[in-house]
């Protein structure tokens, strides 16, 4: 374990105690204490993930994964003083692959950046193509093309439809979603699941309004229908 983390926060004692648990859990860590710097050090650095604070003086952690997300799938962590699930959902919706709000244990910090690190270094483990109506999903490549014209996903939404995609027809709770997606066990519901949705429907759908690959189970979950 040698993967770079950057650290975005303009709290010198956050990114100390953030830093000192990284690197005692094994990684190298490079540290931003505003968003024109991290996207800076992120160009330069090329980190493995990146654990962002959501409330930054000038460029907000939202500006930043935005600016991230046009050239980058690098794994993301908001880190976020705001209560409030909206907050936090919008920044999912910008393409985050998971939240930790503060005040936040430092060992919770390290183990999240473990699991995020896992679910997008080992990806999908059952190789192979998955074809579906006019979807094509690479699992290998981590790619998807609709009609033939490739769609740009993160890797937690790929993660997300290929997980559906390989079960079409099969309803899968939300609980049983955020299994899937992060290797460990998990009580209760999880509605950065519903922000990940819908974050794929834009991007999958030909009209988000109206899905036609990823559908509501009301009540249940959400399924893949293959059906043309």
């Amino acid at each position: 374990m040698n993967e770079l983390i950057l650290v975005v926060d303009d709290e010198p004692r956050i990114v100390k105690l953030a830093r000192d648990y990284l690197e005692r859990a094994g990684f190298r860590v490079a540290e931003a204490g505003d968003g024109p710097g991290a996207l800076a050090l992120a160009r330069q650095q090329r980190p493995d993930l990146v654990v962002l604070d959501l409330n930054l003086p000038g460029m907000d952690g939202l500006e930043v994964c935005k600016a991230l997300r046009r050239t980058s799938d690098v794994p993301i962590i908001m880190m976020t003083a705001r209560v409030e699930e909206t907050d936090r959902l919008l920044g999912l919706e910008l393409g985050a692959d998971d939240y930790i709000v503060k005040p936040f244990s430092p060992r919770e910090l390290a183990a999240r950046v473990k699991v995020v690190l896992r679910r997008v270094q080992g990806g999908m483990r059952d190789s192979g193509l998955i074809r579906a109506a006019d979807l094509e999903i690479d699992q290998n490549g981590h790619t998807v093309m609709r009609g033939g014209q490739p769609v740009q996903l993160s890797r937690t939404e790929f993660n997300l439809l290929a997980t559906l995609a390989q079960h079409p027809g099969q309803t899968f709770t939300r609980t049983q979603l955020v299994d899937r997606l992060h290797n460990v066990s998990y009580e209760g519901v999880d509605r950065s699941i519903d922000a990940h949705i819908k974050n794929l429907r834009r991007k999958l759908e030909p009209n988000a309004a109206e899905p036609r690959y990823v559908l509501t189970v009301f009540g249940l979950g959400y399924k893949f229908t293959d059906e043309a």
